[in-house]
């Protein structure tokens, strides 16, 4: 991780966070188990809002709210899959995760106020004259046909006669992993009501390669340093793009993704550098 991006990185973290103790007062158990959920990680999504609006030239307030707003969608998603009924995990962020450290219903519950909240950050006054889109946009990411649609697949495949190809299964993370992160990415643009075509191309690479990364991991990974389980999918006989490619041909293709990530910034020259880093962070991160 280079120094550059490193401190954008653990700026954005306690903008976010500030932000979150203004906007998420923990007033009672349901916001507490909130505040919960989203501390902890590394607030990528939310990195790259801020980042890609400070290249457009967005007053900070209104990126902060979209900041903010994509941490609760991710947020809410990890915690409704860590549910005994998605994924039955222990672990998240290297705790306890919510329905073990309160109970099931309350991690339901947080899960919604959470998604909720997201678009409530949105309607608000210093989002600016483009908010709606960032409304319209974030439910699409989001919802049946974004984030909800690849975790139904990944559901899917968990009982399917046949493992997936690797072109299903490059569909099935560009919905589940990919549409936030390509959300994120294009915030900014969206904010300033400007053409997020290279933002956009930039996103699409980086989030297949995330998920690669992310697949590495789970096969290499140690658990006290992923913060989560590791070595689940191999047990469950899932197929990966690791299963599917191979570990070395694996990180090629996440190295590829990468650096077509690097070239589509072109249009920004030196100022998209820290996004850049974010993409060479993105396959050598341990966690």
């Amino acid at each position: 991780m280079s120094a550059g991006f490193a401190a954008a990185l653990k700026q954005a973290q306690a903008k976010i966070s500030a932000h979150m103790d203004t906007r998420l007062p923990e007033t009672d158990g349901l916001c507490q188990a909130m505040a919960y959920a989203l501390r902890g990680g590394k607030m990528l999504r939310g990195f790259l809002v801020l980042e890609s609006a400070r290249l457009h030239d967005v007053p900070p307030p209104a990126a902060l709210e979209a900041a903010l707003a994509i941490e609760c969608i991710h947020a809410y998603s990890l915690v409704h899959d860590d549910l005994p009924c998605m994924d039955d995990d222990d672990l998240r962020r290297g705790q306890p995760t919510l329905h073990r450290k309160w109970d099931e219903a309350t991690a339901v519950l947080a899960g919604d106020s959470l998604q909720t909240l997201a678009f409530e950050l949105l309607a608000q006054p210093d989002v600016g004259p483009h908010a709606v889109e960032l409304i319209r946009t974030l439910a699409e990411a989001a919802g049946k046909d974004g984030m909800v649609s690849g975790q139904m697949r990944d559901i899917a495949a968990e009982t399917a006669t046949a493992p997936l190809t690797l072109a299903q299964i490059t569909t099935l993370q560009a919905r589940k992993t990919g549409c936030l992160i390509e959300w994120s990415a294009c915030a900014g643009a969206r904010l300033a009501g400007a053409d997020p075509t290279a933002l956009r191309q930039y996103a699409q690479a980086l989030g297949l390669a995330f998920q690669i990364a992310d697949d590495i991991l789970d096969i290499e990974g140690d658990a006290a340093t992923v913060g989560k389980a590791v070595r689940k999918d191999a047990t469950a006989g899932k197929a990966t793009f690791v299963s599917l490619l191979g570990l070395d041909q694996a990180r090629l293709r996440a190295e590829e993704l990468a650096d077509a990530a690097c070239a589509a910034l072109a249009p920004y020259g030196a100022a998209s550098d820290t996004l850049k880093d974010a993409a060479r962070f993105v396959i050598s991160r341990d966690s």
